[in-house]
């Protein structure tokens, strides 16, 4: 390995301490929101270190063809030490600025969609549902008012044939009216019967 390749290795390798101090950083103060969930923990570190440990080598890869020394730690711990003392407090100050603005844009976007689109849908949705109820009271009060048209006629004229049935044919159909009603009252004493099992 030649001088300059070992400079390189060096340097990439410090800025890559550098790099997994901020990302160490930022999924730190993201864990927060997953630490109650152990299965998902567990997840999270091993795919974190793991997808680390990859960026890493892939670097040191580019630069020297993955070739491991001592030194290389040396360096990566450099890397990290360095951030730690010189940029970790201004990074998480940065950061948690960034994630203020991101949270007041998505605030602002979410109450722009609510105001635009979702309350004049809703809006919408209540008139469509106010004009059918109306629609829906016309049609039976019409329906109602047909009904009562029809059915006076016809009870008058029922009636004026009832009286002029014979006695037997009228004895009849109170009978038959009886047997009717004593049906009735049965079905709906089962159903209630039915109806207060399956309470």
């Amino acid at each position: 390995m030649t001088l300059s390749v070992q400079f390189l290795t060096m340097a990439s390798m410090v800025a890559g301490g550098f790099y997994l101090g901020i990302v160490l950083d930022t999924f730190r103060r993201f864990s927060k929101h997953w630490k109650n969930k152990i299965l998902l923990v567990y997840m999270m570190e091993i795919s974190f270190w793991l997808t680390q440990v990859f960026i890493l080598y892939y670097v040191l890869y580019l630069v020297n063809a993955g070739e491991l020394r001592l030194y290389v730690f040396a360096a990566c711990l450099l890397g990290f030490a360095t951030y730690q003392v010189l940029a970790a407090t201004l990074y998480k100050r940065l950061l948690e600025w960034m994630i203020a603005i991101i949270k007041r844009i998505l605030q602002f976007f979410h109450r722009l969609i609510s105001t635009l689109v979702i309350a004049p849908i809703r809006y919408i949705i209540r008139l469509l549902l106010a004009f059918s109820m109306f629609l829906l009271n016309t049609i039976l009060v019409i329906c109602g008012f047909i009904l009562k048209m029809v059915y006076l006629p016809l009870k008058w004229i029922a009636g004026v044939l009832y009286k002029l049935l014979p006695k037997k044919i009228k004895l009849f159909l109170h009978h038959l009216a009886g047997f009717y009603s004593k049906i009735q009252n049965i079905c709906r004493k089962y159903l209630r019967i039915i109806s207060s099992k399956w309470r």
